[in-house]
Parts: C-alpha cells; sequence; structure tokens
C-alpha cells in the first residue's frame, strides 16, 4: 500500500514538471533581443544601438538562452564603461536593466534610460 502512495506521489510529482517544462511557459520570454545563436556570445559587433543622441551603444551578450535570446549582457556606454545587464521578462516587449541604467523596447525600437531623468530613443542594428 505505501509503495503505492509513494509511485503515485511520484508519478503526480513528474508530471506537473513535465507540464512545467512545456514550450509555453517559455513563450513570454521569447520577447528579448534575439542574436545569431550561442556563438554570439562576446561578439560586441553583432547588436549596436544607434541613438538619437548621435552616439552607438554595443551590447555584448555574456549568455543566451537556446533559442538564441539574449539573456545577459554587458552594455557598452562609452564613458561609463560597461555596465552588466540581465532580461527582464515583461508582458510585451523587453526590458534589459543594470545598475543605474535600463533600455525598454519593441522589436527594434528602444528607449534607454540613464537614471530617472535622462533618456534617449534608440534603434538596434544587427550586423
Amino acid at each position: 500500500m505505501r509503495a503505492a502512495f509513494y509511485s503515485f506521489i511520484s508519478t503526480v510529482l513528474f508530471a506537473g514538471i513535465a507540464v512545467g517544462a512545456s514550450p509555453h511557459s517559455a513563450a513570454a520570454a521569447d520577447l528579448g533581443i534575439m542574436t545569431s545563436g550561442p556563438s554570439a556570445i562576446g561578439s560586441c559587433s553583432e547588436i549596436v544601438f544607434t541613438c538619437e543622441n548621435g552616439r552607438t551603444y554595443p551590447l555584448c551578450p555574456i549568455a543566451v538562452s537556446v533559442v538564441g535570446e539574449v539573456v545577459t549582457a554587458s552594455l557598452h556606454t562609452g564613458h561609463r564603461g560597461a555596465t552588466h545587464v540581465r532580461l527582464i521578462p515583461m508582458g510585451v516587449g523587453y526590458r534589459y536593466a543594470g545598475r543605474g541604467i535600463w533600455l525598454d523596447g519593441f522589436r527594434e525600437n528602444a528607449l534607454l534610460n540613464f537614471g530617472k531623468h535622462s533618456q534617449t530613443a534608440c534603434t538596434i542594428q544587427h550586423s
């Protein structure tokens, strides 16, 4: 009786894990910036933000998901050097946030925020 109960519990747990790992649960994360794949890690020339302030900000992927979306990266801002940013899941679009800087966007358009009172509109240039 006890063995049958433990077998039932383990079956329910494994079924719960299988349902939780379905491709539908990953659909919300598919809204980040996409790369050509894991080979893009460390490549700063693949994704560059060209902004209205006349500057360009390269994004260097550190970790890329299996489907090719950038999960963590370093955003090179020039005088500040590189800032480590991480993908924050959003309902629509994407947000990459780091210390004192965040980037909100949807597809090719993004808004780069340097703190609460300074922002600039940008577009993504894929090479």
